[in-house]
């Protein structure tokens, strides 16, 4: 249990023998969790937000559950990563200019409380299944913020070395002198150090992509190997519920794909099938592990008892190829394109099917939605900027729970929305995103008063976040001394987690 939050050891003292001692009608009454998080995933990629890509598992979950249209993340992967996990903005919790890299010195914080460390005190069964990327070192991994069981990559699948196909398409790799060159290159003399910020290892010198079980990597991912991620991600997260099930344990799976990010490495069943190329193809093989997960709550009779939360970590990359259409910007920017994602939310019996809400919804909303439905204690310690969503999830509140949303991008709030209006900070740009999801129109002129408001909400930030670099309510990262890589460059693992390598079927 993490030292820094007497209060929620407390409470957990108190309310984890009351689990404990009446599991079995607990588990009646207490719904299961899957969160389903993929990377990179252009709001229009999938048919419930209008894509022509095939896609009728995630057709059949918007038509039983509920789209959340107005749904925000981060404009990159670590720091929306940490807003799932800590339910606080990405600023507050992991305050960095952009992602986390290989090796990287700082992560989030081991004292941070997480949704797994939430619901593993209130007695559920935990597991992370695919990209982690909050850290690399073994205080920052999945094991130590809460998570029974880990199966997956620490970051993502593009940050390895070239001649392991880390920096090309499926069918595109490089020679192996070619590779050699691109992954080892001659260093300008004025070049700074990699590693000088702590934030990890940039560029063609990434030591190879480590595939870790728990806390020993049993395997280093080269091109061959990131095909069969997806399948191998499905297949461990429904043998997880099933066991889980089994032991009559309620359980929080969080199956975070590395797919679509790029490297793209659709599997053959699925390669030529989507109309987009490969981006398409792969987004069709993650709706078929959608609905291998789906199935296997339907057969073990979960489905009643289960809510399932599907979600991109952030915009979709459209130098890359991606569709935000109807959208304005990319993966990396606070445009809504950048930040905006497609959500599913699906609990059959309890959600209503068919429907949709355009109420502001976030990931730092997820932890204390499912803290509520799991009668899970937060903890008092410290600022949790997420909201319950279950009232916007079930219908449609006479009064959202949430109206107000910052945009940062790293440490700098650029935009701010309340209600359906947003107004861009250094441009002085407003947008009303009710008839203007595109952000075409400035209409900042015609409302003077508006933006005043808006600028008074981004004012108001300041004395808590910072408008710009750390402010006082930034808790402090995780910082190790002497970072070392899960496999060196030279292929050897790092000693404390060595272990025997396994093959891939």
């Amino acid at each position: 249990m993490k030292k820094s939050s007497l209060a929620f050891a407390l409470l957990s003292a108190v309310f984890l023998p009351l689990v404990v001692t009446a599991a079995s009608a607990a588990n009646t009454t207490r719904p299961n969790f899957v969160l389903i998080n993929i990377d990179d995933l252009g709001y229009q990629e999938i048919g419930p937000f209008g894509s022509t890509n095939r896609t009728p598992a995630l057709d059949r979950m918007a038509a039983e559950g509920r789209k959340l249209t107005s749904h925000y993340a981060a404009p990159v992967c670590s720091p929306s990563r940490a807003a799932l996990m800590t339910g606080s903005y990405p600023k507050r919790a992991l305050p960095i200019p952009h992602v986390l890299f290989p090796n990287a010195a700082i992560g989030l914080h081991p004292d941070e409380h997480t949704i797994a460390d939430v619901l593993r005190a209130a007695g559920y069964a935990t597991a992370a299944i695919g990209k982690w990327h909050l850290g690399d070192q073994p205080e920052f991994l999945p094991r130590r913020q809460g998570f029974d069981y880990y199966f997956g990559l620490p970051y993502s699948n593009d940050m390895g070395p070239a001649v392991d196909g880390a920096k090309s398409n499926f069918g595109k790799q490089p020679n192996a002198a070619k590779a050699s060159k691109a992954t080892n290159p001659v260093p300008k003399k004025s070049a700074a150090p990699v590693e000088d910020d702590g934030i990890g290892i940039r560029g063609g010198v990434q030591p190879p992509l480590a595939l870790i079980e728990n806390e020993t990597v049993i395997g280093r991912i080269r091109a061959e190997d990131q095909v069969p991620l997806v399948r191998r991600y499905t297949e461990k997260t429904v043998s997880f519920i099933r066991d889980a099930h089994a032991k009559d344990r309620p359980f929080f799976v969080y199956l975070a794909h590395n797919a679509v990010h790029f490297p793209l490495y659709p599997s053959e069943k699925f390669r030529g099938s989507s109309p987009h190329g490969q981006l398409g193809d792969w987004v069709q093989e993650v709706d078929w592990s959608v609905g291998q997960i789906l199935d296997a709550l339907r057969e073990q009779k979960l489905d009643r008892n289960t809510l399932v939360l599907f979600v991109s970590d952030n915009g979709g990359p459209t130098q890359q190829g991606a569709t935000n259409t109807p959208l304005r910007g990319s993966k990396g920017s606070t445009l809504e394109g950048g930040i905006r994602v497609p959500a599913l939310a699906w609990w059959p019996g309890k959600i209503p099917a068919a429907s949709s809400t355009a109420a502001i919804t976030t990931m730092m909303d997820v932890l204390p939605t499912f803290a509520k439905l799991a009668r899970a204690p937060l903890a008092t310690d410290r600022k949790i900027d997420g909201v319950d969503l279950w009232p916007i999830l079930v219908g449609a509140p006479a009064t959202p729970p949430r109206d107000v949303f910052l945009y940062h991008r790293g440490l700098l709030l650029e935009a701010v929305r309340s209600g359906p209006w947003k107004l861009h900070l250094a441009k002085n740009e407003l947008y009303h995103l009710g008839s203007d999801i595109g952000e075409a129109s400035n209409v900042a002129a015609e409302n003077p008063a508006i933006v005043a408001r808006l600028t008074a909400i981004a004012d108001g930030s300041h004395p808590d976040l910072g408008r710009d670099g750390i402010g006082p309510g930034v808790r402090a990262l995780g910082r190790v001394a002497a970072p070392q890589p899960l496999i060196a460059l030279d292929g050897r693992v790092r000693p404390d987690f060595a272990g025997p390598q396994k093959s891939f079927p």
